[in-house]
């Protein structure tokens, strides 16, 4: 069996070389072909993964053998054909392609896509179609459970039996039986199709041998009482209740110059971001600062040499964070970014190969050698710093607010003690997502505690008042730098550190000011 690298490696190869010769070929309504030489012997895949991302119209492609995940994902147009089976995500964010599978795909085909066509021949696996927004699914064969879950709109239709909670949660769309289907779950009705509508989906199909007969059932979604989304339990605390404390050096002058600089990024094969402080602001739409700041060329100056995480319009210095909400711009944004993010948070549960599967098919769309971050919750720091290490990214960000309710001040040994155990490899940063905004103090006291990097939500929406900010954090940090007595924020330690009450000492192994030592159970065995 390949070695996991030498699949990744193979895959990458594989879509650099399809780069140059897409828009050529579409020009000549020619096919490109995968798994054939070019003598037109079959020499069928085995495992490729990410294979095909963002095909733009007039593409068309057809690929033999067994292919993994996250294969034809971001397409805008085109064909993809595979001539066997595929793995998880076929199709994913699809907004245009069309695409057939001429045996089994698995789970969750056709997630969150939009517009397009996908044809399975011969079966999938759990969450086909989950959250589609539009276009059209058709399975031959048996489905996995949850087929058509979350669904908004779009058709799907299936020739064979489906698993368990057929469109649980569904808001919109139709899922169309020809089988049997279990009863469906609350908020879901199972009712018999109309001729007009057995005549209108044989029209949209367009192909005999996939028509719906007159038996056919169709699932679509029970109106009912809306209901906000539930906020989610936020953070116990803050950092306002550790100190930080120069008792090492004397301080220095206070206009002496001090080094607040941090590098998104390493090692020596990534092209790293610069950021003025250890601080990766989230934007919701990046471009939004510069429109704002228009005219002021202090303002534009800050705001043009700071990097932000955004899910929107991404600059070229910025990180762009890919998650279920903007997976469908994934194939415009991705490729203007300076680096990228993967929010599993916000995105379905994926193993170790369909995380390498969405990692060839982004990495594929992003810049060459741009950094890349994965963040998740605080409460499964162990996966993500383990995830980090065995997929070789640059950063591991965990995210406070994560409903957990766990503290800033609980996180700094959780996360000390997991990136111990999980990670030996020095080019692999960790950080903190934090619920509030940071201050200069913050920064300092999340660094001192072994963090590389901190992001954290923008306090205000507007261009020229982010630029204030991040100018006066900067110079918050650079006031307690000079106060403790350090130059450069990787002098920082954890001795510089002190709880100022005796809960945060009991929660976060600090030494409690004034007893100078961690309190006694954290000696405990």
């Amino acid at each position: 069996m390949a070695d996991v690298s030498d699949v990744v490696q193979r895959s990458m190869s594989i879509n650099e070389k399809l780069g140059p010769r897409l828009q050529a070929a579409a020009e000549q309504n020619a096919i490109l072909r995968i798994g054939w030489t070019n003598a037109g012997d079959a020499v069928p895949k085995n495992g490729e993964l990410g294979l095909c991302p963002a095909l733009p119209k007039g593409s068309r492609i057809r690929a033999l053998g067994v292919l993994g995940s996250w294969v034809s994902a971001f397409g805008t147009g085109g064909s993809f054909t595979v001539q066997g089976d595929a793995g998880s995500f076929l199709g994913a964010g699809n907004d245009g392609t069309t695409i057939v599978c001429e045996r089994m795909a698995g789970n969750h085909t056709g997630y969150r896509m939009r517009s397009g066509i996908i044809t399975i021949l011969d079966g999938c696996g759990n969450d086909t179609g989950a959250c589609m927004e539009g276009g059209i699914l058709v399975v031959r064969g048996a489905s996995g459970q949850r087929i058509g879950g979350g669904m908004k709109d779009g058709l799907i239709v299936v020739h064979g039996d489906v698993g368990a909670d057929p469109g649980a949660g569904m808001e919109g769309g139709h899922i169309i039986i020809n089988g049997r289907c279990p009863t469906p779950p609350p908020g879901v009705m199972l009712r018999p199709l109309t001729a007009k509508e057995v005549k209108e989906i044989n029209t949209l199909l367009d192909d005999e041998t996939l028509h719906v007969p007159g038996d056919a059932v169709c699932l679509t979604p029970l109106e009912g009482l809306k209901v906000e989304s539930f906020g989610h339990t936020v953070s116990a605390g803050d950092l306002s209740q550790v100190g930080l404390l120069g008792y090492k050096n004397p301080p220095l002058p206070r206009y002496a110059t001090v080094d607040t600089v941090a590098l998104v990024g390493v090692s020596e094969e990534v092209q790293s971001l610069a950021l003025p402080l250890p601080m990766l602001p989230y934007v919701e739409t990046a471009s939004s600062m510069e429109r704002d700041a228009t005219g002021d060329e202090t303002a534009m100056e800050v705001l043009n040499r700071h990097p932000v995480m955004t899910s929107n319009e991404p600059r070229p210095v910025d990180v762009f964070l890919v998650s279920d909400s903007n997976l469908l711009g994934v194939c415009s944004e991705l490729p203007n970014a300076g680096g990228f993010g993967i929010d599993f948070d916000n995105l379905p549960n994926m193993n170790a190969e369909e995380v390498d599967g969405l990692l060839v098919a982004l990495r594929s769309l992003a810049k060459e050698h741009a950094p890349v971050m994965f963040v998740q919750g605080i409460s499964r720091i162990q996966s993500l710093h383990q995830r980090a290490e065995y997929h070789s990214v640059d950063v591991a960000m965990a995210r406070i607010e994560d409903g957990s309710g766990l503290s800033e001040a609980a996180a700094l040994p959780m996360t000390g003690r997991s990136k111990k155990a999980h990670i030996t490899t020095p080019s692999v940063q960790t950080g903190f997502l934090l619920g509030f905004a940071a201050n200069g103090h913050d920064l300092a006291v999340l660094v001192a505690s072994g963090a590389n990097l901190i992001s954290c939500e923008a306090p205000m929406a507007d261009g020229m008042d982010i630029a204030y900010w991040l100018q006066g954090t900067q110079e918050e940090l650079a006031h307690h730098l000079r106060r403790i007595g350090v130059d450069s924020i990787d002098l920082l330690e954890r001795s510089h550190l002190r709880a100022l009450d005796h809960e945060t000492a009991s929660v976060s192994g600090l030494r409690l000011s004034g007893y100078d030592r961690p309190l006694p159970h954290w000696f405990a065995r």
